[in-house]
């Protein structure tokens, strides 16, 4: 398969959970290498797919006896399918604690949709279980680079440098190309009829385990708008008025396709935590390689397509840097920022207390106006703000000249050293 042809930046985490936590979670879209890096990391254990209809019938007819006679440890495929399943494994830990046998590792569960943290079933394995999220392959993992330019922001490492250019070319065919490994071995023609597939094959299979939808085609058009209007904000009454949908439908549909990993709303930040809740979210497609075929954007579209491009740009970066965090620190918090004045800043990025800004420029040249944003974001953080960047098609690392705590950094720094 394509993506044991990639190290998996998260591994290491993983191994660890699965060393002292009885259910670890891994969860992620279809097709980024859930099963394989499963698979891969612990060849030893049972493995057992929900995908397959005999094993699905017996875990739904009899879940307590379809986990009684599971040899152990055992990896459980897509358990969304069949999340019954969850209480019957809490009983059995517990039972385990009870008896100070120990549990660690007992269970790796993946899974193709966020139902695990659905209340409900988060109540039911808390304290017994840590979830893990495999996103599409980055850009990082993409070039077989170790180094985090997010671990960089964050510990302020980055050091003024001039590295080579980054060609326009290569940018647009990092977007276009996505994250999952399948389509990274085809011609441009043959992705692009990949991901509309593997979007159709979701839809009609994957929808049913996470919600009742009454039309399919409904959820199609809603992706397909939101793939316009990625890294925008998200208005679910005017998307409703342009497919003619109630405002209620439109915000069940959204949450469909959060489950799914097929987008993230993107939280507005604000000093004042209770504010964030009523300020509007940013949309984004969670892989850019999708978002471009529903686009039918190409890599040759960079010069003419500028503002589709400087969208698709946003959502590849903000996808990039959630990525890294998985490995670098799970507990960052994300959002983005906009005030009254409609001064922005594409991605704010929180540790506790601590503030850090990211802003995404498609220009190889900046000018001062380019860090309004990082510094009305600095006066708002006040103490607590720790710096900002503004990525940009350009070759040098450098500190903005007159402005506080603001690096200019390439975008090749996301998955290149040099």
């Amino acid at each position: 398969m394509a993506d044991t042809l990639y190290h998996r930046l998260i591994a290491p985490r993983l191994a660890e959970a699965l060393t002292d936590t009885p259910v670890v979670c891994l969860l992620g879209p279809r097709q980024v290498g859930k099963t394989t890096l499963a698979q891969t990391l612990a060849p030893t254990r049972t493995y057992v797919t929900l995908d397959d209809p005999a094993n699905l019938i017996a875990a739904q007819s009899d879940p307590a006896g379809f986990i009684e006679n599971l040899p152990k440890p055992v990896t459980l495929d897509e358990i969304q399918k069949a999340p019954q399943l969850l209480p019957v494994i809490k009983l059995l830990i517990d039972k385990l604690r009870l008896a100070r046998k120990s549990s660690a590792g007992l269970f790796l569960l993946t899974g193709s949709a966020n139902l695990l943290l659905l209340p409900a079933v988060q109540e039911s394995l808390a304290g017994r279980m840590e979830t893990i999220y495999l996103h599409p392959l980055s850009e990082l993992e993409k070039q077989r680079g170790s180094v985090s330019l997010l671990q960089q922001l964050l510990d302020g490492s980055l050091q003024t440098a001039v590295g080579k250019p980054v060609p326009p070319q290569a940018v647009a065919t990092a977007l276009c190309g996505g994250g999952y490994p399948e389509p990274l071995l085809r011609e441009q023609r043959r992705a692009r009829q990949w991901h509309l597939a593997y979007l159709q094959t979701i839809i009609q299979r994957d929808v049913k385990d996470v919600a009742d939808i009454r039309d399919q085609d409904e959820l199609l058009q809603l992706i397909e708008l939101m793939a316009v209007r990625t890294a925008t904000l998200f208005n679910a009454s005017s998307v409703g008025n342009e497919l003619s949908l109630e405002r209620r439908t439109v915000e069940k549909y959204l949450s469909v396709l959060e489950r799914l990993f097929l987008l993230r709303r993107l939280p507005a930040w604000h000093r004042n935590h209770a504010k964030r809740l009523i300020k509007t979210p940013k949309v984004h497609l969670i892989d850019c390689g999708l978002a471009a075929a529903l686009n039918r954007i190409t890599p040759a579209d960079w010069d003419n397509q500028p503002e589709a491009f400087g969208h698709l740009l946003e959502s590849f970066v903000v996808q990039q840097l959630i990525c890294q965090a998985g490995w670098v620190d799970p507990d960052l918090r994300f959002y983005h920022y906009r005030d009254k004045d409609q001064i922005e800043v594409d991605l704010v990025i929180e540790r506790g207390r601590e503030v850090w800004g990211v802003e995404i420029k498609r220009t190889a040249i900046l000018q001062p106006k380019d860090a309004a944003g990082l510094q009305r974001l600095a006066t708002q953080a006040g103490k607590q703000y720790r710096g900002g960047i503004l990525l940009y098609t350009g070759k040098a690392i450098y500190p903005l000249p007159n402005q506080d705590k603001v690096i200019a950094v390439p975008l090749s720094r996301l998955w290149s050293e040099t």
